[in-house]
């Protein structure tokens, strides 16, 4: 792309996957239809992403076509540093937003970083009451294509010897955090009762956790349900793993936002879930699935019992959450929100007074 046609640089300095690369697939491609955008960083990002290349930050000091400055959209603190550097170092024509996903109390050098936006992004409620600035809850959704329960299902030798199953699945990197242990726990106290149900994990699992990894395994293998407590490892297409699962189990005892219970939904899947993240915000408790406190194995194990047992409740709750996504988180209604917030932000560039 001409970097004249580049209005917005969403950067992307990581290289590994995360809630925010995910975010950042999923978003842009849709926002490319209507804007100039394009990613920046490293290239790790998948070939539907429009970017440029890392040295093209040379070129910023060119105004874009149709604005008097270009937007720079962090994600992370690194982000947010390289824009500033950008603005007010090499004085670039620039103006900088942050999209704050954080449940907790942001670090002094986040919060000097955070001042210096033009404009902060929340995406909900929880992550909006942690900020000392001005901002917008700007909640994210999901791509309802990709995400549906049309398409095709995993394939492959686990895939396959699931065949006949039902599975309830539970999806994101193996470690303390994403509460896989809780996942484990409560499948433990659960499968005995329901043998025509297997459990599933996707993700994958860093070196740093593969000890605990390894003490599943052994508690699941003491519990005598290796066969039926199955990780897959990280998958190519978790999208077809979410129509193959017939209950969703999201256990973190601390998230950002936390996008599976969306992608689960929109896929027609009921969701269990702790009361991390948005999650709380993004199911309807009781009607597309349950929220229970952090941290507790049982109350997870509770919540999906009566799913498991009553393939009537798991149909209808699997209708509900398909209709709840598709009329309140699909992707093009934070795109347009998002647009909305570029717009004011070049409405008040060209302004008389407006100068940096």
């Amino acid at each position: 792309m001409d970097i004249r046609d580049v209005e917005v640089i969403a950067p992307n300095f990581k290289r590994r996957l995360s809630g925010v690369t995910s975010t950042v697939v999923q978003l842009l491609p849709l926002q490319a239809r209507s804007i100039g955008i394009v990613s920046i960083g490293p290239d790790v990002l998948p070939p539907s992403v429009p970017r440029l290349p890392l040295f093209a930050l040379a070129k910023l000091w060119t105004r874009p076509r149709r604005r008097r400055v270009r937007i720079w959209h962090a994600r992370r603190n690194i982000e947010m540093l390289a824009g500033i550097v950008l603005r007010d170092l090499l004085r670039m024509p620039l103006r900088l937003v942050f999209t704050s996903a954080a449940q907790r109390h942001h670090t002094a050098w986040t919060k000097i970083l955070i001042r210096r936006m033009d404009a902060v992004i929340a995406t909900s409620s929880k992550s909006a009451a942690f900020l000392t600035v001005p901002h917008r809850v700007i909640m994210h959704g999901v791509d309802t294509r990709t995400f549906s329960p049309e398409g095709p299902l995993p394939a492959g030798p686990v895939a396959e010897a699931l065949a006949g199953r039902k599975l309830v699945g539970c999806s994101g990197r193996i470690r303390p955090q994403k509460g896989t242990d809780l996942f484990v726990d409560a499948m433990i106290a659960l499968l005995p009762r329901f043998p025509d149900w297997t459990a599933v994990i996707t993700g994958r699992t860093t070196a740093e956790h593969a000890g605990f990894e390894t003490d599943l395994r052994r508690k699941i293998a003491a519990a005598g349900l290796s066969k039926r407590i199955v990780f897959t490892g990280e998958v190519s297409d978790i999208a077809a793993w979410f129509r193959r699962f017939d209950l969703y189990v999201a256990p973190p005892r601390n998230e950002g936002f936390g996008l599976t219970p969306l992608e689960a939904m929109a896929s027609g899947v009921p969701v269990v879930a702790s009361d991390a993240g948005a999650f709380a915000d993004l199911i309807v408790d009781g009607v597309t699935g349950r929220v229970v406190p952090v941290g507790d194995a049982s109350a997870l194990a509770d919540a999906a019992a009566p799913y498991l047992a009553d393939p009537d409740r798991l149909a209808c709750a699997a209708a509900e959450a398909l209709r709840h996504v598709r009329a309140h988180f699909p992707l093009e209604r934070e795109a347009e929100a998002i647009a909305a917030l570029y717009e004011e932000i070049w409405a008040e560039a060209v302004r008389p007074h407006s100068t940096r």
